[in-house]
């Protein structure tokens, strides 16, 4: 099955690196036009840089995800840049880790809101052909997640919102789904700071996966790629896990 995304725009948030970038450089792969944005200039215009690589438009902005004006900004820019809006992948997140007001409020800020609010700003123009809303919550949503309550919260509620906004937004012939990732490794990610700083806790995670290794952001992009196409039509108001079995354990 091959997939392909010509003639069609994604837009994706908090995309200047891994999982996020790994998303966009899929769907710019796949021949669509691209929009990303995330909070640093500098990352931004090197993850815009590779991005162009691939031969297709690309927009690319500095945005905090946490401001509704600048979300609502982003959406309304990149579909003039692009022309057009097909697909929407909420990614960023402002990790809320811990368990007070700045944790809390960094969650809620980016991860829930902003989707909200990118999803408000893209649907006049997702409306117009219809699409595909695609969120990325985690496996932390799914289950009790002690180390990180207000990630593991807000991300629950993402999956929630999923299924609401599904249903309401069948009728413009756009689907919405989410995406929920294990524990994914890249070069600088949280993932990779573990495993220096605190390998006991790395070395637990990664044995409590059956493939005996964390995940890559590539796999987490072919899952979102899948959701948005036209493979997909039939799907929405799903999670689909994507963890290598690792919420099994």
């Amino acid at each position: 099955m091959k997939i392909s995304f010509e003639g069609k725009n994604a837009l994706v948030s908090g995309a200047s690196r891994g999982i996020g970038f790994a998303i966009a450089e899929a769907f710019a792969a796949a021949g669509a036009g691209v929009s990303i944005c995330a909070r640093g200039e500098r990352g931004v215009r090197e993850a815009e840089a590779q991005l162009r690589a691939h031969g297709g438009t690309v927009h690319a902005m500095a945005c905090d995800l946490a401001d509704a004006h600048a979300v609502a900004a982003w959406v309304n820019a990149a579909a003039d840049a692009l022309g057009s809006i097909d697909v929407l992948v909420n990614n960023a997140t402002g990790y809320g880790v811990s368990n007070d007001e700045a944790g809390w409020a960094a969650s809620l800020g980016v991860d829930l809101m902003a989707s909200v609010r990118a999803s408000d700003a893209a649907l006049r123009h997702l409306s117009v052909r219809g699409g595909a809303i695609v969120h990325i919550s985690s496996i932390a949503g799914l289950a009790p997640s002690p180390r990180t309550v207000p990630y593991g919260a807000v991300k629950a509620a993402l999956i929630q919102y999923t299924t609401s906004q599904a249903i309401a937004l069948a009728e413009k012939n756009i689907r919405v789904n989410c995406v929920a990732p294990g524990s994914v490794e890249f070069p600088g990610g949280i993932w990779d700071q573990r495993r220096a700083a605190n390998p006991a806790l790395y070395e637990a995670v990664r044995a409590s996966i059956r493939f005996g290794r964390l995940g890559r952001p590539q796999e987490i992009a072919n899952a979102v790629v899948f959701l948005s196409s036209d493979a997909a039509s039939w799907i929405t108001g799903q999670t689909l896990v994507v963890d290598g079995g690792q919420l099994l354990s």
